[in-house]
Parts: C-alpha cells; structure tokens; sequence
C-alpha cells in the first residue's frame, strides 16, 4: 500500500486544502487560520477576484460541528459563508441558510451555494489587510523560519 501523502495533516486540514484547490480553480485565493477579530480563527478564507470574502469552516465529523460555538460569529466577516465536509458527515445537521461545500483532500464542490450578504466598505477594507497580512507572514515564515522571532 502506497504511504499516505497527506500524512501529517489532521482531518479539518484535509477538507481545507481540497477547499482551497477548488477555490484556486475558481480565480480566488485562499490563507488557512486567519483571525478576523479577538477570539475568532477562521479555517479557510478566499479572497475572489472582484474582492469577495468567502469564509469557510471545515468540520470533520458531528462532534465537531457540535462543539463548535463560534461559528456565527464569522458571518459577520464573509460576503459568504460555507461549511466543508467529507462525504460521510451527516449534512442534515447544517443550517440551510448557509453555504455547502463537499471536499476530501484533494478537492472539492460546491453543493449548496451560500446566500451573499455584501460586507460593509470598511470591513472589506479591514478584511483585505487581515487576508495581505496573514498571507505575507506565511511567506515570510517559509522564507525565514527563526526572524519572525515576536510574531
């Protein structure tokens, strides 16, 4: 049996990244774990060609799901908001009024579009520098582990 190529990547992680390589073939870009205000981590955030803020939390199982009471508290930041899961978790638990995306590690689709609830002027603003932030950090981690030192 061949090794596992995805070896060190939780189940959560896995949904994201299939997430991801679906919004990269849609024209957006996408960080992981970005934090759009005190006490907030969202999984997965993408950033559309025209500016959409599309938020999505991945959940790996019911526990997850149900555990998870923050959730509300991210469409507040997304002109769209998406739940991504795998094929075996029970989707009748999700809220019908939000978006659905059915993904595995190596990709994804969208099963459920989510309603568009346009962000004010200045928290796409605040948003956009969040997303630029975050993404310059990562690169700058990869490039230069040890300087990010009080980071």
């Amino acid at each position: 049996m061949p090794a596992d190529p995805m070896p060190d990547l939780m189940p959560g992680q896995r949904l994201a990244r299939g997430a991801a390589r679906m919004f990269r073939d849609l024209g957006f870009v996408t960080v992981e774990e970005m934090v759009p205000a005190p006490g907030l981590r969202v999984d997965l955030c993408a950033l559309g060609p025209k500016g959409q803020i599309w938020v999505v939390e991945c959940k790996s199982g019911r526990a997850d799901y149900l555990s998870d009471r923050k959730w509300q508290g991210y469409l507040d930041y997304a002109d769209r908001f998406f739940w991504a899961v795998d094929a075996d978790f029970p989707v009748d638990l999700l809220p019908e009024e939000t978006g659905l995306i059915l993904a595995d590690g190596y990709g994804a689709e969208i099963l459920r579009d989510a309603p568009e609830v346009t962000l004010a002027p200045a928290r796409r603003k605040k948003m956009m520098l969040l997303f630029a932030r975050h993404a310059a950090l990562r690169l700058q981690a990869l490039r230069d582990p040890a300087g990010l030192g009080g980071i």
